[in-house]
């Protein structure tokens, strides 16, 4: 063939890398996390699924659970007391009408915050200007708080378990690697417009963005609690209220942050940072803009993840657009 499309594998397997191509063909794909939708289908036939090193779906409705399981830090019943008032309809959640007079978070135990994980986390969230087109200026203490933060999560069972089985898929040789990528990918910054590294994932997705007069991102629990708090979110509504009777838990909700709405914003309720970032990161390197399914306490979610494609780092590698939960 003369030509072969510059996002597909069609001809162009064991192609060498080439920093400028759309996506890439060479096995070096799958640990950069680079690889064409089409790769598995044209440069594979084994198949995914049947590939040795492969994240197949049943491995990640194992993993899942034991990543639910040794979520030690979460909330425990008695810790949050939500008030969830109106479920709207699908005509009703782009309406901007706030149908709940009272704030969604009766009750927080703020002891929470002092586990080493949440602590190291809240300190992040005041680092970024919310606003797309304003570039992001990261300095020496704000460096040091992305370091503490992911070396506190890495103490942890559940990030332990999940770089075992990501080693064990041949996606890292070393602990060390791991962290290195995890902290490109959630905090290396990119631009989402006006060409200034104004975003990352950890910005867009924990913290959120305003883009376009609309609030962009924003899925965390932690965060909407500090701000209703404060008196800057004002929650309107849910459109889902998930299936777990204990925390982590999964609501889908309206809400405006200074006045910016945000027509769903789906987000986990009382789960620890480090398994929100378990998850998204299980997500973006098994499952790269597609959804992931996963079982947590027997009962089933996905998460779509988006990675950013207009810029990389390192060997071509991409960063995190976004990740969220997919509400019905």
């Amino acid at each position: 063939a003369l030509y072969t499309a510059p996002d597909s594998c069609y001809g162009r397997c064991e192609e060498p890398y080439n920093e400028e191509d759309e996506c890439h063909c060479s096995p070096q794909c799958e640990r950069d996390h680079s690889c064409c939708e089409d790769y598995y289908r044209h440069c594979q036939p084994e198949g995914f699924s049947r590939s040795r090193d492969s994240i197949t779906d049943q491995d990640l409705l194992r993993i899942s659970e034991q990543l639910y399981g040794a979520d030690h830090n979460k909330a425990q019943p008695s810790d949050i007391v939500i008030n969830p008032q109106h479920q709207a309809s699908p005509e009703e959640t782009d309406d901007q009408e706030d149908r709940s007079p009272q704030p969604l978070y009766r009750y927080v135990n703020e002891k929470l915050f002092s586990k080493p994980t949440y602590s190291s986390f809240i300190k992040l969230l005041d680092n970024y200007q919310r606003t797309t087109g304003k570039e992001e200026e990261v300095t020496e203490e704000e460096l040091q708080e992305q370091e503490n933060f992911l070396r506190e999560v890495m103490k942890t069972e559940l990030m332990k378990k999940l770089f075992t089985f990501l080693r064990s898929k041949k996606r890292y040789g070393s602990e060390q690697e791991f962290i290195a990528d995890l902290q490109e990918m959630w905090f290396g910054l990119y631009s989402r417009g006006d060409g200034e590294r104004d975003s990352s994932g950890f910005e867009h997705i924990f913290s959120g963005e305003v883009k376009k007069g609309k609030v962009s991102g924003f899925h965390n629990w932690i965060r909407f609690y500090l701000l209703e708090k404060q008196g800057m979110v004002n929650y309107f509504s849910h459109n889902f209220n998930g299936p777990w009777d204990t925390y982590p838990d999964v609501l889908g909700l309206q809400f405006s942050w200074d006045g910016f709405y945000k027509e769903v914003g789906s987000a986990f309720i009382g789960c620890s940072p480090e398994f929100e970032l378990g998850l998204y990161t299980l997500c973006f390197i098994a499952r790269p803009g597609r959804e992931c399914h996963l079982s947590l306490g027997g009962h089933s979610l996905s998460i779509q993840t988006y990675p950013w494609t207009k810029s990389t780092y390192g060997n071509g590698k991409k960063y995190i657009a976004t990740a969220y939960v997919v509400s019905p």
